[in-house]
């Protein structure tokens, strides 16, 4: 299965929840902001938001800074 992530194709090789991909990819308990088809989730949704062929997934990392 195929997703857009961040503008790139990425490859999953089983269906995937936003924690699963979130683990994958490095960023398991960051702060993030996930949307998904140009709809944002809440963190509570990601552990049963199963992303499906062809989604589109952005993710931004929330940095603090002054």
């Amino acid at each position: 299965m195929t997703i857009l992530l961040n503008g790139k194709n990425h490859q999953l090789d089983a269906p995937a929840s936003i924690n699963t991909l979130l683990a994958a990819i490095g960023l398991e308990g960051k702060p993030v902001v996930v949307e998904v088809n140009q709809t944002a989730l809440f963190p509570r949704e990601y552990p049963e938001r199963m992303l499906e062929d062809g989604d589109q997934v952005e993710i931004i990392t929330i940095a603090a800074g002054g």
